[in-house]
């Protein structure tokens, strides 16, 4: 009985060292951005500058980005990240239509069939007011846009270095 004893507890203290261990070499969880949509812009990525523009509707948002987008985009900060996983955690603050949400390589284009193969885009829509979505991506180094096609917004500059 001994002898049982001592061989459970050893298998006990094994199975504890092997868990410890997984522990150690488990995956790092991803990293949370917190991007904050309000009418044809997100917050952050203006330099925490709400212009308080007030969209009806997306086609509101084409008249004022036709005006001043290129402007804003020039004074926007790019977003610089580490390769990994990621959660953008996106919230439609008070903008009074659905949103969505996308990231995508800069070079992207959606009518070309080899892009959704081996390029990464990740996008959403159902944000509505008030209401906070997250978009899991995992980036490797090289440049990428974000924005929403849903409140057109600029193109948004994020570069993946490391």
């Amino acid at each position: 009985m001994t002898g049982i004893k001592r061989s459970a507890f050893t298998v006990g203290l094994a199975g504890a060292a092997l868990l410890g261990a997984m522990s150690v070499t488990r995956a790092a969880e991803p990293t949370v951005i917190n991007l904050t949509q309000v009418g044809c812009q997100f917050i952050e990525s203006e330099n925490g500058v709400d212009h308080k523009y007030t969209p009806k509707k997306a086609a509101d948002c084409n008249t004022i980005n036709a005006k001043s987008g290129a402007d804003r985009l020039a004074k926007a900060k790019t977003l610089e990240l580490k390769p990994g996983k990621y959660i953008f955690r996106v919230k439609n603050k008070n903008v009074p239509y659905s949103l969505g949400f996308w990231v995508r390589e800069h070079d992207y284009n959606w009518k070309n069939p080899l892009h959704k193969l081996n390029k990464t885009s990740v996008s959403g829509g159902g944000l509505d007011t008030g209401t906070t979505k997250d978009y899991v991506v995992e980036l490797k180094p090289g440049k990428y846009l974000y924005s929403c096609p849903l409140n057109p917004t600029p193109d948004y500059n994020l570069v993946v270095k490391g």
